[in-house]
């Protein structure tokens, strides 16, 4: 039997071994650990899908649709070449202090010029065409970020869509809030918002599943380029279970996009920071090398679109 004492950071575990002595105290060395109760026999122990994910290592990932090349480089192949692809990125990342693990960032919801059948200007992707890619994932020390762009629909009516995948060990959840579109709002012709509120019951629902089916934490990533994409930011839960990130978005030159940075980058934990950098679109794509030379702080999680 152990207890936990907030006041400071110990964990006192009942030792009725020790002559003399009912309770033996243990001092947290950092104030990020957690202490977690349950059977922790899990397969795979060793793989970064299994372990803790920040600030323990660094993520690269590839973005896109599986179904088309025309939104991100991850509709350029089928799932293993694109294993290989994000690992040969994701390298000149690795430092003595951070391994990389790789992702993919799938947008399994998208956004459309179009209301369609149901009137929410955005179409989901099967379950079935999304399992492959995570598979190949799984199998390659990998983690799937699954992506949402839900036009009218609200990011919680959205993502519970993808509920049967989410509860999979590896699995985390991006909102991307440009295209979460108001009631009379069009994608493409607009920048959408989010409430913090419509958030916190998105990041409640998925905390929810991390501790009931005791799973390993999970990224939860909120993309944001202008201010008003998220409204009452300061308002955020940070759930347990979730490693929360706020994702600076946009494209632009570097100057640009590290004034955006400067801007919307959260600090301190327990919010992380991601860095997007757009392939084509961008002015003089930062390198590896610029990134950590000129970006502050670095970010822990790089994609590329």
């Amino acid at each position: 039997v152990g207890l936990v004492r907030d006041s400071d950071r110990s964990v006192r575990l009942r030792d009725e071994h020790l002559p003399g002595s009912n309770e033996t105290a243990y001092d947290f060395m950092a104030t990020d650990l957690e202490v977690m109760a349950g059977d922790f026999s899990l397969p795979g122990a060793g793989s970064p899908v299994y372990g803790r994910i920040f600030p323990q290592h660094r993520v690269v990932a590839y973005y896109g649709n599986s179904s088309t090349p025309l939104l991100g480089v991850l509709g350029e192949t089928g799932p293993e070449a694109a294993v290989g692809r994000v690992l040969a990125a994701a390298a000149p990342f690795v430092t003595p202090d951070r391994p990389v693990i790789g992702a993919f960032e799938l947008i399994a919801s998208v956004a459309q010029a179009s209301a369609g059948s149901d009137g929410d200007y955005s179409a989901p992707t099967a379950l079935e065409d999304l399992q492959p890619w995570i598979d190949t994932a799984r199998a390659s020390g990998l983690i799937v970020i699954l992506d949402i762009q839900p036009g009218r629909s609200s990011f919680v009516d959205e993502v519970k869509r993808y509920e049967p995948l989410l509860r999979q060990p590896g699995v985390g959840l991006a909102l991307d809030p440009e295209w979460r579109m108001g009631p009379n709002q069009v994608p493409a012709q607009v920048i959408g918002s989010v409430d913090a509120s419509e958030v916190n019951e998105v990041s409640a629902w998925l905390s929810d599943i991390v501790l009931e089916e005791g799973l390993p934490e999970k990224l939860f990533i909120l993309h944001q380029f202008t201010f008003s994409m998220i409204t009452n930011r300061d308002q955020l839960i940070a759930r347990p279970g979730l490693v929360n990130v706020i994702h600076v978005d946009g494209i632009g030159s570097q100057s640009l996009k590290l004034q955006t940075y400067g801007f919307l980058h959260m600090d301190p934990q327990p919010w992380y920071n991601g860095f997007k950098l757009f392939i084509d679109e961008d002015t003089n794509m930062f390198t590896p090398a610029e990134v950590f030379a000129k970006v502050e702080p670095v970010p822990d999680l790089i994609t590329y679109q």
